[in-house]
């Protein structure tokens, strides 16, 4: 169990710091945009306003994958899952709370399945309160 705690906390701040970073990142992009709207007053609901905010999601799916990859690469690294497919969508469905069938992970590597699944509903609530400030600050009359 202990060894089980150990990788899962090491895959929680790994993913955590890159969450941040890749966010602070999209947040410079955001700061890039906005700065660009002061000057030209733009409507957020052209197609570059369109095409940004879709950008900010595509961006949001890209940091999530990755994290899901990263966990799913461990399961197999560490034998606990057969195959990469099997990884891959076991790490997906776990990441997202979405739930699975136990039987797909081997027992003695269960509770990080676990914490995955605490680290993606706390990352996907970070991401959602993110893409909540760039709509709320690319928003119609928000030139702040």
């Amino acid at each position: 169990m202990l060894t089980e705690l150990a990788i899962g906390t090491a895959l929680v701040l790994a993913t955590v710091m890159f969450h941040g970073l890749g966010l602070g990142l999209l947040s410079h992009l955001l700061n890039v945009e906005t700065r660009k709207q002061r000057e030209r007053h733009p409507d957020p609901l052209t197609m570059r306003g369109i095409g940004f905010t879709l950008l900010i999601v595509i961006g949001l799916f890209v940091l999530h994958g990755i994290e899901i990859w990263f966990y799913g690469i461990v399961y197999l690294a560490l034998d606990a899952i057969p195959d990469l497919r099997t990884a891959i969508y076991f790490s997906s469905i776990t990441y997202a709370t979405i739930g699975y069938d136990d039987g797909a992970i081997a027992d003695q590597w269960a509770l990080i399945a676990a914490i995955e699944g605490i680290n993606g509903i706390l990352l996907l609530g970070w991401s959602t309160a993110f893409f909540i400030t760039v709509v709320t600050r690319v928003g119609p009359g928000r030139h702040n």
